[in-house]
């Protein structure tokens, strides 16, 4: 499975390396992760994960298998 997390506010590189099995990319006041989540333990300590750095999570969602990640146009 693959999720896509969103999170307040645009997160450090330094910070984004405690999530080193998800991609992430800045977006308009938000920073998106996203990779693959094998089960749903991997899920909750992902979540645990982001609240004890001191991120929120403001949307979260399964993606389609299909795709290999971010895209950028340009």
């Amino acid at each position: 499975m693959r999720y896509e997390f969103r999170v307040a506010g645009i997160v450090s590189p330094a910070l984004a390396e405690a999530f080193p099995e998800l991609e992430h990319a800045p977006v308009p006041d938000q920073t998106l992760f996203l990779g693959p989540v094998t089960d749903e333990a991997h899920l909750y300590g992902l979540l645990m994960r982001f609240q004890s750095v001191g991120l929120q999570v403001v949307e979260m969602r399964q993606l389609p298998e299909r795709g290999t990640g971010l895209t950028r146009e340009g």
